[in-house]
């Protein structure tokens, strides 16, 4: 491999097809699977988490977590339903007939337990969307950012790469995208969600070094 590279993405695009390089052995093509960039596809995951920035509106988010969490075309039903299938077809080579050791079984479960935990984050989900909703448009002062972990990795490919801005998803809006994402709406939303504001007002100033700060966390 050379030692210089005109980018960190040249450089960790090289370091990637030599570690498969080093995997698959000399004897065996290598096949390098494309995966679209955020910037080709907003409807994407990687497309939508590009667009989920702390500038982005609460309808925005709120939008987005609806397109995840879709009936029929969301990515996590989608993912659910993969792994149902994954649990069904171990189900069927499922054997008891030795009491001490049957590891379809023992695969069977973890399976199952992923599934139900897939269902469990589709209705927090749910729950979240319209709490995302009625969020404030404006950013808090930063002195209350401290108080809630960062859960972010940021190291997803696009991350890496660096594959541009993201097109603003209501300008290239498909219509038949929006009959899908009302034909799977369960029911109304519980309540209105905020206007999205065309203005944005600056995060108010932070206090002082020799202000007091709280003594605990809030409960």
């Amino acid at each position: 491999m050379p030692e210089f590279y005109p980018s960190i993405g040249d450089a960790v695009g090289a370091a990637m097809q030599h570690n498969i390089r080093l995997a698959h052995g000399p004897d065996k093509p290598l096949q390098v699977r494309h995966l679209p960039s955020a910037a080709a596809d907003p409807y994407s995951v990687p497309g939508m988490i590009a667009r989920l920035t702390e500038d982005a509106t609460p309808d925005e988010v709120a939008g987005i977590i609806e397109d995840v969490n879709g009936a029929l075309v969301g990515a996590l039903p989608q993912l659910t339903e993969l792994v149902a299938a994954a649990a069904d077809w171990t189900r069927v080579r499922v054997a008891f007939d030795d009491p001490h050791h049957n590891p379809a079984f023992e695969t069977w479960t973890r399976l199952a337990a992923a599934y139900g935990m897939l269902l469990d984050v589709q209705e927090q989900l749910e729950v979240a969307e319209d709490g995302v909703a009625a969020c404030p448009v404006e950013r808090t002062d930063p002195r209350h950012h401290e108080m809630v972990n960062v859960l972010r990795s940021h190291e997803l490919l696009d991350d890496v790469f660096g594959t541009g801005t993201v097109p603003a998803p209501a300008s290239a809006r498909d219509p038949q995208v929006d009959r899908q994402r009302a034909a799977r709406a369960p029911s109304p939303q519980a309540g209105p969600r905020r206007p999205s504001s065309t203005t944005s007002t600056p995060p108010p100033a932070a206090p002082p070094p020799s202000a007091a700060r709280p003594v605990g966390r809030p409960r």
